[in-house]
């Protein structure tokens, strides 16, 4: 046998005990575990949580903003009759046209008369920023246009000598003189209308507008817009 040939090395066998196949198991698993604790990347709590999306707002004035913005930005602009540009001035008609054109693309008659016919009318309660306010200050109504901008207040071209103007409904002049009010440009996030069933009918394409023609609506009220 080689342990008797070679004692020294049954001596050092006799040392060193073999370890159990029972007693290594326990520290291989202790050892995988381990590994995958430090191979996985920590999650977030709220990961997968789902998002409720909120509820769209509705702004009867939404859409129409821009017509009040571009009105303001005109205040000073000098009162012409007959004019319908920032450089030549304005009258009432031409003021509000120039700006509903320019801010909404929507192509609005030349008179205050046939303005007054355009969109839809509304009640007091109902006038948001963008629509078109008026007024009977020559005996007629519709005889002055301006564009409401919120909070009471109207931008329009008042008279012969005068600016473009930021003016208060509330002032008994123009409470007294107030014919109503219409909204000619749709706001973007009105519901549609429902169309009724049936054959879509064939579109009629919009007339030609008129040339212009210089106005008739010169408004003498700037000695009493202020009382």
């Amino acid at each position: 046998m080689p342990s008797r040939r070679f004692p020294a090395l049954r001596a050092i066998q006799l040392r060193v005990p073999a370890v159990p196949a029972r007693a290594r198991l326990p520290l291989v698993c202790a050892a995988a575990l381990l590994l995958a604790a430090c191979a996985g990347a920590p999650t977030s709590r709220h990961a997968g949580l789902p998002r409720t999306p909120g509820k769209p707002m509705i702004d009867p004035s939404a859409g129409l903003e821009e017509i009040s913005i571009q009105a303001m930005s005109l205040v000073g602009t000098p009162y012409r009759y007959g004019g319908n540009t920032p450089d030549s001035g304005f009258d009432c008609s031409g003021l509000v046209r120039y700006v509903v054109a320019r801010a909404a693309d929507v192509n609005l008659p030349r008179t205050t008369e046939a303005m007054g016919a355009r969109g839809s009318a509304l009640d007091r309660s109902e006038v948001a920023s963008g629509d078109l306010v008026f007024f009977n200050t020559t005996g007629r109504a519709n005889s002055h246009v301006g564009i409401y901008v919120g909070q009471n207040r109207f931008v329009h071209a008042p008279s012969t000598g005068g600016t473009v103007r930021l003016e208060d409904m509330g002032k008994p002049y123009w409470a007294s003189r107030y014919n109503g009010a219409r909204r000619v440009v749709a706001a973007v996030n009105q519901p549609l209308p429902v169309q009724p069933a049936g054959p879509v009918p064939t579109p009629v394409p919009p007339a030609a507008p008129p040339d212009p023609v210089p106005a008739v609506d010169d408004d003498p009220i700037a000695a009493f817009a202020n009382k």
